[in-house]
């Protein structure tokens, strides 16, 4: 393995808004880490890093700086971004991503993975908090408890791709989501009783939006609550507000959730396991994730491990920095 005391891992940001902020504070927290350069669409003098002298590049660059980074970090959205960014940049870099649309994971996977078997690199996606850390602690209580059932509740808080989905409807200038767990339902499964519940009886979605001058505003909601994958399937309420409104009580991105698995080891005995997040930055932490898989990634490609890859194929140890000998007597 590399000695990433003296060679730091060479971390590339590809969009910077929100996520990519993340990434870049993130970055500045792991010593064997190194920031390599910000990647944009925009004009690279029209942004201001975290951290002065942080070199930034127009996305046109990129294809230019092969070598000089270990792992891009991607920070798009999954609606229109990542679909298209990451098979093609897999093709040529080390990259994480936090594609997020679970229904279409599998043909987002077997398009990066085609990528980066051509191209001999290692690709994770999927990683953050969900789809990433609650996943796996889906695998594992599914595993550990067999018989037995898996609910997981997101929020209250606001989501990120939701968000950025309302915002390119059509008519929409700005606008936040909030998932809403149903308070009934996460009692009735901390119960032990395993409901069956649908979709639409765990969850409520509530979105605030910021119309375009003239826009129709039943166009546009009737545009939301009709969405596939985000909104067709929950009873959504879309709000109509100012951007002044928006700007003063919705700039924060709290959010969180849980993933609980109920389940029987013998007659009469039920087990409830469950693994909670609570977030006053939902983007912060999901660019936590992606900068501790960014690590594993590194390590991955290093071993040949070419592909694409999800969080259920990396080793724990593998994202972190410390060595096997530290975990085992640290946290082992």
């Amino acid at each position: 393995m590399q000695n990433q005391a003296n060679n730091p891992i060479r971390i590339g940001i590809v969009g910077y808004g929100n996520l990519g902020r993340g990434v870049e504070a993130a970055v500045a927290l792991n010593p064997d880490l190194v920031l390599a350069g910000i990647y944009t669409r925009r004009a690279p003098g029209q942004l201001k890093p975290l951290q002065a002298g942080t070199p930034v590049f127009h996305m046109d660059d990129l294809l230019g700086h092969r070598g000089q980074i270990d792992v891009l970090v991607l920070c798009g959205g999954s609606k229109d971004d990542l679909p298209e960014q990451s098979p093609a940049l897999a093709a040529q870099f080390n990259i994480v991503d936090s594609f997020d649309t679970h229904a279409r994971i599998p043909e987002h996977f077997a398009a990066v993975d085609a990528a980066a078997q051509a191209g001999k690199t290692t690709a994770l996606i999927s990683a953050g908090w969900d789809p990433g850390m609650f996943s796996i602690n889906r695998v594992l209580g599914e595993a550990l408890l067999p018989d037995g059932a898996t609910y997981t509740f997101w929020g209250k808080g606001l989501s990120q791709g939701h968000s950025d989905a309302i915002r390119r409807v059509p008519g929409v200038a700005g606008g936040v989501q909030y998932t809403i767990p149903v308070p009934e339902a996460i009692e009735a499964v901390r119960s032990g009783s395993r409901p069956q519940l649908s979709t639409r009886q765990k969850h409520l979605r509530e979105c605030y939006v910021v119309l375009q001058d003239g826009a129709d505003a039943q166009a546009v909601r009737q545009t939301i609550v009709g969405m596939p994958h985000y909104f067709d399937e929950y009873d959504t309420t879309v709000n109509f507000i100012s951007a002044e409104e928006l700007a003063r009580d919705h700039g924060t991105m709290p959010h969180g959730g849980f993933v609980i698995r109920s389940g029987a080891t013998s007659a009469g005995i039920n087990q409830v396991v469950e693994y909670r997040l609570q977030l006053d930055s939902n983007p912060e932490f999901t660019a936590s994730v992606l900068v501790a898989y960014a690590r594993a990634v590194h390590r991955m490609a290093q071993w040949g491990m070419h592909g694409a890859k999800t969080v259920f194929d990396v080793a724990p140890g593998w994202i972190s920095p410390k060595t096997p000998a530290q975990l085992r007597q640290e946290a082992l």
